[in-house]
């Protein structure tokens, strides 16, 4: 039989369904929408983020264990050692070749055609050495707690209530993460869904956080670090855009 789902777990999944894609999507169309972003407003979003994320893990960690959760059985686990290496390790090269791949792909486009990935990159990701020190703990935070959240919690949660599906708690937990990405738009919401499915069904063969946790990282480390440079990059290569280049989107 399905298990019934607590209202406490109801609630959890009513705000990251409803409140958290709301509430990323205003706030990161408020940032776009700015002139400029300085250093320390990039540090403001950073330190806010972490704080909130780790928050929220506490607390879907809390109400797990109230109500008899094994970390275990969230992917805390390690059993199959002979599974996990090789997956995350795989895992890790792949994302990293298809983030590298699309990364080269943006910055061949005109500025005009690359979208909102452009105008979120030039803003929010770091651009100094201060920047790149505090976006890497919000890179190993995002990491951690998202896969805890929706990977953990969320997929364990929906597995649950479909009296054990293992395909319907990967497409859940795909679809929850999907929608935390909202403020990308729609190609967002189709590559975090993809990406969503892949690292779900990581956790459903080896039992571990530990291969979603590398590829995430991975992923959102190399979109960090790489994507400003090679973008002004690109400008600064295209004869035509040079003195656009000379006037970087960003405050330093």
């Amino acid at each position: 039989m399905p298990a019934a789902l607590p209202w406490d777990f109801a609630l959890i999944l009513l705000v990251l369904a409803v409140l958290v894609p709301w509430r990323g999507a205003r706030r990161v169309r408020s940032l776009l929408a700015r002139e400029t972003l300085s250093t320390a407003d990039r540090l403001t979003v950073y330190s806010s983020t972490i704080a909130f994320q780790w928050a929220a893990t506490a607390i879907v960690l809390w109400r797990c264990i109230a109500r008899g959760i094994q970390l275990q059985d969230l992917g805390f686990s390690t059993a199959h050692p002979w599974r996990i290496i090789p997956v995350a390790v795989g895992l890790a090269v792949l994302i990293a070749a298809n983030q590298l791949a699309s990364l080269q792909r943006l910055a061949q486009l005109p500025p005009e055609k690359q979208g909102f990935f452009r105008a979120f990159s030039l803003k929010l990701l770091p651009r100094n050495s201060v920047e790149g020190l505090a976006f890497f703990a919000l890179v190993v935070t995002v990491s951690l707690c998202e896969e805890i959240v929706y990977r953990g919690f969320v997929q364990r949660v929906f597995q649950n209530l479909a009296g054990g599906s293992v395909l319907i708690g990967i497409a859940a937990s795909a679809a929850f993460f999907s929608l935390a990405h909202l403020y990308q738009g729609r190609r967002g919401l189709v590559g975090t869904f993809i990406a969503g499915c892949i690292f779900s069904s990581a956790l459903a063969w080896t039992g571990s956080l530990i291969p979603p946790m590398v590829a995430h990282f991975s992923a959102d480390a190399l979109a960090g670090y790489l994507a400003p440079r090679w973008l002004l990059r690109a400008r600064r290569d295209d004869p035509e855009s040079s003195s656009a280049a000379a006037s970087p989107t960003v405050e330093n």
